[in-house]
């Protein structure tokens, strides 16, 4: 490929087509402030129930053993919304003093399901963007990538050395265990959603797509009920006197005790990360700048996001339903801005406002990305199991999803993990970008992420953002973020 032999960096001649709609370029701010930063939105209703310095408790068993879902799930289930506590690091960072000023973020219209835009990405050609659904904002553009930089992107992966996605973790169930201050009946009351006194498989299964990367499946579940004895009678219901009987620790023994299979995990595949910063690979910063002008969104937003994702599912791989960012609460705070917050805080969430997403290649069978609630007239996360359907299930159910992408050489697909918050900036995680990538059945099916980060906090962001662009300027490239730097395929000469 002509294009990918050349040694010197050659970017993409077009000026944006869009512009980012108020954006400002303002000074480095000293501290963070209320200023521009809309307070925190209350979590749920007060409850009552227990203080939040009891949640961080459980927050520390949570993390460990149920991942970080069931411990926001506990966090907004126990919160007693008492504005007279400890405000929380949030709110405790809000002093007085100016506050960092951003502009409002770009966020594409999606019309009407099936409308398509003209817009010019590249030189001499035009790409046509099509929304695809509403709920959540999703849209397709076939062509984005050539053929040729599907198949360069692909072998820089391969260069560089791929490794597995999800790794079980080990050793620390049994110290962890000595810290658990929760009663059972919090945490009976917690899983009982719709308050019968009676667990169904389905309650159960709502919340253990447990930290230690296992996807459980019903017959999973009496499995392991009928192992430690849980289920006395055998129906697949616990009352609350048999989920009293039982001990926590012989649940988490059988799950060590069981080695996982590929199939039986979260996620089955392998992925390595390529750098588009400075010293990248041409057209590694060529396909950035390209995302750059269809986002509209910040030259210092997209510049200071991660790295480009590549994965690899080889036949039976997959990756089940999930959502691509987490929601952030009092007691967590965002993977990308954590070092200049300044605030000491238990549990970090990727904070991804977009997810731009590339095929790299046709896939013979199977590997569709699905979305199944797109476009759903409500959300209820209880309803996502009916009658042993899951449709968080990709190996199962994908047929059932109400949206599926089949994957096509060139073509991207993206979409808004956040609702607007009404002030232009981030609001709550959209439920109904939750997604997964479908069994592959023939073949292997390469894919790339482009993530996009934001900070639910307006000042924050700002603050990282302008922190960023001191180090440069005071020490150069050595002093920016470790995924703004990579030179290793700078020079590449690649033959495809």
């Amino acid at each position: 490929m002509a294009a990918a032999a050349a040694a010197a960096p050659r970017p993409e001649a077009v000026s944006p087509q869009w512009a980012p709609p108020g954006h400002e370029r303002t000074g480095a701010a000293a501290a963070l402030g209320d200023c521009e930063d809309a307070p925190v939105r209350p979590l749920c209703k007060p409850r009552g129930i227990c203080s939040r310095a009891y949640f961080l408790v459980l927050m520390v068993f949570v993390h460990l053993y149920l991942g970080n879902v069931l411990a926001l799930l506990l966090f907004v289930h126990y919160s007693n919304g008492d504005e007279s506590s400890d405000p929380g690091p949030q709110r405790r960072a809000q002093g007085p003093g100016p506050a960092p000023t951003l502009g409002p973020l770009a966020r594409l219209e999606g019309i009407k399901v099936g409308h398509e835009r003209k817009v010019q990405l590249v030189a001499d050609r035009d790409h046509f963007i099509r929304t695809l659904s509403l709920k959540p904002l999703l849209f397709e553009i076939p062509g984005f990538l050539s053929d040729e930089e599907c198949r360069l992107i692909i072998h820089l992966a391969q260069m560089k050395g791929l490794q597995r996605s999800q790794i079980l973790p080990t050793e620390e169930y049994e110290e962890a265990m000595g810290t658990m201050q929760v009663s059972q009946l919090d945490l009976f009351r917690l899983l009982d959603q719709n308050r019968d006194g009676r667990l169904q498989l389905r309650e159960v299964l709502a919340q253990t797509r447990l930290g230690n990367g296992r996807w459980m499946t019903p017959e999973n579940i009496q499995e392991m009920y009928s192992a430690i004895k849980a289920d006395p009678d055998g129906d697949g219901v616990l009352s609350l006197q048999e989920f009293s009987d039982m001990d926590l620790r012989d649940f988490h023994k059988y799950m060590r005790s069981h080695k996982a299979a590929s199939s039986e995990l979260v996620r089955n595949s392998h992925h390595t990360w390529l750098y588009q910063g400075e010293g990248a690979h041409h057209v590694m910063r060529a396909i950035r700048q390209r995302v750059l002008r269809l986002t509209r969104l910040s030259p210092e937003i997209v510049e200071l996001s991660e790295p480009l994702q590549v994965v690899r599912y080889g036949e039976g791989g997959h990756y089940h339903a999930h959502v691509d960012s987490g929601p952030v609460y009092p007691e967590t705070i965002c993977s990308h801005t954590k070092l200049v917050a300044n605030e000491s805080v238990p549990f970090e969430t990727s904070c991804r406002y977009m997810t731009v997403l590339f095929y790299l290649n046709n896939v013979t069978g199977g590997g569709e990305t699905v979305f199944p609630v797109a476009d759903n007239r409500t959300y209820d996360e209880m309803s996502l199991i009916q009658d042993d359907v899951d449709l968080r299930d990709t190996r199962r159910h994908c047929d059932k999803g109400n949206l599926r992408v089949k994957p096509r050489q060139g073509t991207a697909v993206f979409w808004y993990n956040y609702l607007p918050d009404g002030q232009g900036w981030v609001g709550d995680v959209d439920d109904y970008s939750l997604h997964g990538g479908c069994l592959v059945t023939r073949g292997t099916k390469w894919i790339a992420n482009n993530w996009i980060n934001v900070d639910p906090s307006r000042a924050r962001q700002a603050l990282f953002q302008q922190e960023m662009a001191r180090l440069a300027r005071e020490g150069g490239a050595d002093s920016q973020p470790e995924w703004a730097v990579d030179r290793a395929y700078r020079d590449a000469r690649v033959e495809l």
